[in-house]
């Protein structure tokens, strides 16, 4: 403990000493103890900080080659085109669709069943009777009419309820509203048989029914393969493709193109220089000091270390897969900061010559792509090996350990500080006495010679 002096004037002034101010000097000392172990948490925090971000980023980066890597991924992506969008109209081609062209036929289109009732002048008019439907060869179902359901509007409300497969709708123009009855099924399964004794109430006249369209398969070909389709929404005549015919075209095949997605690959590759340049400049920054001169918190840190050299040996010892073999051939290079840049030109060009050799080269077993997102899983946050979720656990557990220390020192401290105030307390209590005591030595003395002090 180091020595403090006590400044309270003469012992006789009964003035004392600030007591709480004569405590904080003599722990002074001792609680520097804590100041090499604050010092070493601000650093560890500072680190912290700057391992969250890089993990963050290698996180990006991680995820940007999961997408390149992956079965399902951007490779597995394609597109379509249509050569006649009046007649065929591509509506999607899924991952399993495969690369290649197609020609189809487009004899007649699907319809849907329709009926219709004979118009009425007056939509208000009340009904009276019944109507029976059926679906196909599925069960009839016959509405009667009823004081819920004798107008056409209710009357369809009633109809749609049913849940027989049959919509009803109220279609008006200049001759008069009548009941639109359409088949839920299309195609020739969907057929619309419709037996109406319903009449009109209030002017005793009969509603007949009324063929509208006649429910009918579309006929087309695809690849020289003569099918049918229930609807106009085909997707199994090309595996993995969906497509719309849209008009019958008789002897004017229609051409249909699956290619794969070289737009999304291109895209994803630019993701993946993005995220891999953002770890790049992370390391980069690190290495130098900030803009007051100091080192910056990962200076020398050997994760560091191990982050840029097994990032760039990752990059430039590449498995070949075929004709392809290194990064360079996929339109990737290093700058002089040891970032990449990317040509997509270059890029595309090789996805059009050699995509499966492309792909092969990012997803085979011990490829460039699968040998990179391993060195990204060694590297990053991932539990229980991952560099920075090591370096990051090491700073914990050392955050950890010196917190204890100055949680124990500041117990120490605190009751070292209730002692001393006492003792002091004490001691200050006495001082302050002396000039009193003084007076009664004087008093008795006084009292004793007859001298009187008080005068000298």
């Amino acid at each position: 403990m180091g020595t403090v002096g006590l400044s309270f004037g003469s012992a006789t002034s009964g003035q004392g000493f600030d007591v709480a101010t004569t405590v904080t000097q003599i722990q002074a000392a001792e609680s520097a103890i804590e100041t090499p172990w604050q010092t070493q948490l601000t650093t560890l925090q500072a680190q912290d900080t700057v391992f969250s971000s890089l993990g963050s980023d290698l996180s990006t980066l991680t995820t940007s080659v999961q997408a390149l890597t992956d079965f399902a991924g951007v490779f597995s992506q394609k597109e379509g085109s249509s050569s006649n969008t009046n007649v065929l109209s591509l509506t999607s081609a899924s991952n399993s669709a495969v690369a290649g062209s197609h020609s189809v036929l487009v004899d007649s289109l699907a319809a849907t069943s329709s009926d219709y009732l004979d118009p009425i002048a007056n939509a208000s008019d009340t009904l009276a009777g019944s109507v029976t439907f059926q679906v196909g060869s599925g069960a009839s179902t016959t509405i009667t009419v009823d004081s819920s359901s004798n107008t056409l509007s209710t009357l369809a409300a009633a109809i749609n309820s049913a849940g027989a497969g049959v919509t009803a709708s109220v279609i008006s123009d200049s001759s008069g509203s009548r009941l639109s009855l359409v088949s839920g099924t299309s195609g020739s399964a969907g057929q619309l048989t419709v037996t109406s004794v319903l009449s009109d109430a209030t002017t005793g006249v009969n509603l007949a029914n009324n063929t509208g369209t006649t429910g009918a398969d579309a006929s087309l070909k695809v690849d020289g393969i003569a099918l049918t389709s229930a609807s106009n929404t085909v997707s199994t005549a090309i595996p993995g493709v969906t497509f719309q015919l849209l008009a019958a075209d008789v002897g004017s095949p229609v051409q249909v193109e699956i290619t794969n997605n070289n737009t999304a690959i291109e895209t994803a590759f630019s993701s993946m220089v993005t995220a891999y340049n953002a770890v790049v400049k992370d390391v980069s920054t690190q290495e130098g000091k900030d803009s007051s001169g100091n080192p910056e918190p990962l200076y020398g840190n050997p994760t560091l270390s191990l982050i840029q050299s097994q990032l760039s040996s990752a990059l430039t010892s590449a498995t070949g897969s075929g004709s392809v073999t290194n990064i360079t051939q996929l339109g990737l290079s290093f700058n002089d900061d040891g970032t990449l840049s990317l040509d997509t030109d270059a890029l595309d060009t090789e996805l059009n010559s050699n995509f499966s050799d492309v792909t092969g080269f990012l997803q085979n077993s011990g490829s460039f792509g699968q040998s990179f997102a391993t060195t990204l899983n060694n590297l990053g946050i991932q539990a229980p090996n991952g560099a920075v979720y090591l370096a990051q656990q090491q700073n914990s557990s050392e955050e950890a350990s010196l917190n204890q220390s100055i949680t124990n020192e500041n117990s120490i401290l605190a009751a070292q500080k209730t002692s001393l105030t006492d003792e002091l307390n004490t001691a200050n209590q006495i001082l302050q006495s002396i000039p009193s005591q003084l007076s009664e030595v004087n008093e008795m003395y006084s009292a004793i010679t007859g001298y009187n002090t008080g005068n000298g």
